[in-house]
């Protein structure tokens, strides 16, 4: 279970991943002389730099999400049942394994509509990193400074849509989610009208009723209606600072808390780490469960020359700042 939130105007992205289990993450920086190879399709030995959260097997970057140099960000997110894989290539498209898609996209494209345009021509092959490894079912949001689209892979092929909510949960498909949202345009930030009753004095007993009968639970579902919601109504100040820790706040109103989600397997489906890249600064923040306070790394000339894999493992430890 995940979500993902885009900023196209703001240049800033990012995404909860709630997981019951860790997978090696780190903060991978990929130079841009780091040769990308790949099962069906020529390799890509020059190619923008990115950084996102991955885990990195036999030296290739496995990217849950990232954006490259150029500000263009994809995630990949949860679609279970929903999402299909062809057994075989075909030869008159460009083959991928999902796991390749982020390299390939984020390596070659600039802005969405490059992406939008290379990703119409793509067949995913199910093709798992190598044995052992899940082929992950995933659909996936494709953002940058002209826009953002998500991309859904279904047994007749890919399917794009507008991202007019500006988000992305889970299941269900994309179209159903935003037809959901019609079951509360009467929603508002604003303290509601007495419409139940008016000839009854029901007053307003306190603060908050703001945004009365949106929906606090953790469903995929929940999520989308709440995160894009808040991110309709979210009100940011003027300073770069304050506009990130902005975004924090709207990914941890969607955050799973530990204990309240249980896998069929009973353990604990948590927000393992939430993250928010700023493309204008090239900079991807992000903090973990048990480290609440934000961490940043940057992607600088030195980082993004050069074939070799940068990684930075995550800080998981609480950390406190005293004022005595």
């Amino acid at each position: 279970m995940c979500t993902s939130i885009s900023f196209c105007n703001r240049g800033l992205y990012g995404r909860n991943l709630d997981l019951e289990y860790h997978f090696g993450e780190q903060v991978v920086i990929t130079p841009r002389a780091y040769e990308f190879t790949f099962h069906h399709h020529e390799p890509l030995p020059q190619h923008y730099a990115m950084i996102g959260m991955a885990s990195v097997a036999q030296n290739t970057p496995l990217y849950a999400e990232a954006a490259n140099e150029k500000g263009l960000y994809m995630a990949g997110l949860y679609f279970p049942d929903n999402a299909h894989y062809f057994a075989e290539p075909d030869p008159q498209a460009t083959n991928l394994a999902p796991y390749e898609l982020i390299p390939l996209v984020l390596g070659s494209c600039a802005t969405a509509a490059e992406a939008k345009a290379l990703l119409q021509k793509v067949r995913l092959v199910a093709i798992p990193f190598a044995p052992g490894y899940p082929l992950a079912a995933l659909h996936w949001q494709v953002a940058g400074p002209d826009g953002s689209f998500l991309m859904e892979p279904r047994a007749d092929g890919l399917h794009f849509y507008e991202d007019v909510a500006g988000v992305l949960t889970n299941n269900p498909p994309y179209p159903y989610q935003v037809m959901n949202l019609n079951n509360y345009r009467g929603i508002s930030p604003r303290t509601p009208e007495n419409t139940f009753a008016p000839a009854l004095d029901l007053k307003v007993y306190g603060q908050g009723f703001g945004g009365m009968g949106l929906p606090g639970d953790a469903s995929p579902m929940s999520r989308f209606v709440k995160i894009a919601f808040l991110r309709q109504h979210a009100v940011f100040s003027e300073d770069r600072p304050g506009q990130v820790s902005q975004f924090f706040h709207l990914l941890d109103a969607v955050s799973m808390v530990r204990g309240s989600v249980l896998t069929p397997e009973g353990r604990c489906d948590e927000t393992t780490y939430s993250c928010c890249i700023d493309t204008q600064e090239q900079v991807y923040y992000y903090k973990t469960y048990d480290s609440g306070c934000l961490h940043g790394v940057r992607m600088t000339e030195e980082t993004t020359d050069g074939s070799a894999l940068h990684c930075f493992p995550l800080e998981n430890k609480p950390r406190f700042v005293w004022d005595n």
